[in-house]
């Protein structure tokens, strides 16, 4: 599971960080623009970012964290290389995306918003990914899996799994 205190960010993410706050100027409004930018280039927003932040639009920590935790288009833990969203919008609700998005929990061992300790996983829901025919819906990374099953998440996971592992020998045998 993800720890409560975040890893501290490297040196190319704090470049990053600086190299989206830049170009805005420190009025009130930049703030939602610089808080996506910073997600768009780092895929989440860590604890520096909004202590960056803060100081360039001249408001508290606080201030910034609040706006941020308002919109879920926000998340604060960095997402696994392989993303796993899953789909609660109607169609997936009604037939069982809820009981999907709990197994992926379980066999991964964490929860909604979180990552893996290795980074390998995360795990989001979605309000819709318009694939309503296809209901209940995961999505792992932009491979779209249709009509998941609970009996189904533990094959998708090992798949991932089996995939790295195919990809780890052949890099060991090119090299």
């Amino acid at each position: 599971m993800m720890r409560d205190t975040p890893a501290p960010i490297s040196e190319q993410e704090r470049r990053a960080i600086a190299a989206c706050i830049e170009p805005l100027g420190p009025e009130r409004g930049n703030l939602i623009p610089l808080l996506q930018r910073i997600q768009t280039d780092l895929g989440y927003i860590p604890p520096e970012a909004i202590r960056e932040v803060a100081a360039h639009l001249g408001l508290t920590a606080g201030e910034v964290h609040s706006v941020a935790t308002f919109y879920n288009q926000f998340r604060f833990n960095p997402p696994g290389r392989h993303p796993i969203r899953v789909c609660l919008g109607t169609a997936c609700h009604v037939k069982g995306g809820e009981v999907v998005l709990e197994n992926f929990e379980r066999k991964l061992g964490i929860g909604e918003g979180e990552s893996t300790e290795d980074r390998e996983f995360s795990i989001d829901r979605v309000a819709c990914v318009g694939c309503c025919a296809l209901a209940p819906v995961a999505l792992v990374g932009e491979q779209v899996y249709g009509h998941m099953a609970p009996s189904k998440v533990e094959g998708l996971i090992l798949g991932v799994q089996l995939h790295k592992q195919r990809q780890q020998r052949d890099n060991a045998r090119h090299e």
